[in-house]
């Protein structure tokens, strides 16, 4: 019975002391379909999920799912927490309990040894150093000093993880603020090309795009090394991580398949970096090998009354796309390259995707300043006219 306790021991301390190493300290994708954390996010996500969508409330429900990442979070600190406790009581109880408890003379047998050996390696976890079980065997004593270590390090590393997280979170979420006047909210791509269609906007666009392709490359590098913030919300309920990418990625196939010139080079750049994140997130999560990545080949995101209206809004902002069948072929292929997999992303975090074309609001913001700054252009015309007509009117005076 103790040499199972042992292995059993054995396991739990190395299977969370390896997540630990991957989830934390590896800067790069952990790997093994039986981790702690994939387990942990799998077993936890779906249940939530189902929960979250027995509200019919839209904005109570987003709230749930916007509770998962930090509750995630700290019940993956405390899971690993209660492992390790668990692997040294195993060690304890596997040693023979050689312990003297002051609640009872001697350890008894069985569960009484047990429950004395988990005690005391939950003191010992977060040490407490109460001295009310005393150890009497030298390897007893290694084993305390062991966790001890264990439990400083454990919390060392949640001061550390913890600030780290949250500020990759914090970065993430100012360039989607930010979309927001220039892509709308949610954002969507001809809502970003008709904002950008002012005299030298194609200068302000590759910057943008510039921007949003080195956007991709941190969410790559900060997302697959802590997966745990795909979960993570943004404030707002009509903005998400998903719809941006998604939003970028549609601008950047309307300009590949309708534009030429430098606009079109760097959307062929910052395509390439957000979909590489976009199917690298992917698999983080092995959607691919789930139901719902089948479910996306029957799925349009562009249905032919939303892409006559896109072309619409297009022909607003000089871009022709309906005219030139090739164009509208273009895009259809390279839509393909990355439309599933975000689908697919969408389904399982729950995060919907942004439309092509967005439904006009009643209190648009920038709609009222687009009207304000056209009435004020309008009046100061109509000033600059009234005062050419008063000079003209002077002139004449002066030369009868």
């Amino acid at each position: 019975m103790h040499i199972f306790a042992w292995i059993a021991g054995c396991i739990c301390c190395f299977a969370v002391s390896l997540d630990a190493f991957q989830t934390i300290i590896l800067p790069r994708r952990a790997t093994g379909r039986f981790r702690i954390t994939r387990l942990f996010l799998l077993g936890t996500w779906k249940p939530w999920r189902l929960f979250a969508e027995r509200t019919r409330d839209i904005r109570a429900r987003e709230q749930i799912y916007s509770v998962y990442g930090p509750l995630s979070l700290l019940l993956l600190l405390s899971l690993w927490a209660m492992l390790v406790i668990l692997g040294f009581a195993l060690f304890y109880y596997a040693l023979g309990t050689p312990f003297t408890d002051v609640m009872g003379v001697h350890t008894a047998t069985g569960l009484t040894q047990f429950r004395t050996a988990l005690y005391v390696s939950g003191t010992t976890m977060f040490t407490l150093g109460l001295g009310d079980v005393i150890p009497h065997s030298m390897a007893a004593r290694t084993l305390i000093i062991g966790e001890s270590g264990v439990g400083l390090g454990f919390v060392a590393l949640v001061i550390g993880y913890l600030p780290v997280l949250y500020q990759a979170f914090s970065r993430r979420e100012v360039s989607i603020a930010l979309l927001d006047a220039r892509a709308g909210s949610p954002p969507s791509a001809a809502e970003l090309l008709r904002r950008h269609s002012f005299e030298g906007s194609e200068e302000a666009l590759i910057d943008l795009l510039a921007e949003w392709e080195r956007w991709s490359a941190e969410i790559l590098e900060s997302h697959i090394s802590y997966p745990i913030l795909c979960y993570y919300r943004s404030q707002h309920d009509n903005q998400s991580w998903l719809s941006a990418l998604v939003s970028i990625l549609d601008t950047c196939a309307l300009l590949i398949s309708v534009l030429e010139g430098p606009a079109s080079r760097q959307a062929q750049l910052t395509f390439v970096m957000a979909r590489h994140a976009l199917i690298d997130l992917g698999n983080v999560f092995h959607i691919q090998e789930q139901r719902v990545w089948a479910d996306q080949e029957h799925r349009e995101r562009l249905p032919t009354d939303d892409f006559d209206h896109l072309c619409t809004v297009l022909g607003e902002v000089r871009l022709r796309l309906c005219g030139d069948r090739a164009s509208a072929e273009r895009l259809h292929t390279i839509r393909r390259l990355y439309e599933p997999y975000a689908g697919a992303l969408s389904d399982y975090l729950r995060m919907p995707l942004p439309a092509w074309v967005p439904v006009v609001k009643e209190k648009d913001q920038w709609r009222l300043l687009s009207k304000l700054r056209n009435e004020a252009q309008g009046a100061g015309r109509e000033e600059a006219h009234g005062r050419r007509v008063v000079a003209a009117l002077l002139h004449d005076e002066h030369d009868h």
